[in-house]
């Protein structure tokens, strides 16, 4: 099984905008996935992504003013603008490089030195 931990803390904002300030338009994203599975030193394998998101305030709907926003209402708010269907792309890519770190299909090896065991 893997965790995905979304970090959208870092935000581009406008300093007015609509009569309100520090309105964000742009979210800056960190997607971690870490599998339950552990490496043989004991630390679990994990992956990431990076990216960044436009996100839209209608200045209909309610503002949420900067000193109240949390990750949670942020990363609601960027995985609205991505939609599912890109979400679920983020994480099946994180999902895959996780898979590969736990079974390569290919790996480095240097003539005149030991070849690692395979697990």
């Amino acid at each position: 099984m893997i965790n995905y931990d979304w970090n959208c803390r870092t935000v581009d904002a406008r300093p007015l905008e609509e009569g309100e300030t520090d309105v964000v338009y742009n979210v800056h994203w960190r997607v971690t996935g870490t599998s339950d599975e552990l490496n043989p030193e004991g630390n679990a394998y994990s992956s990431g992504s990076i990216g960044t998101q436009i996100v839209t305030w209608n200045p209909e709907g309610a503002f949420i003013p900067f000193e109240d926003l949390t990750n949670d209402i942020v990363v609601e708010w960027t995985q609205a603008a991505m939609g599912e269907e890109q979400v679920a792309s983020i994480e099946t890519s994180i999902a895959s490089q996780i898979e590969n770190l736990i079974h390569p299909t290919s790996v480095t090896l240097t003539i005149g030195e030991p070849v690692p065991p395979v697990e």
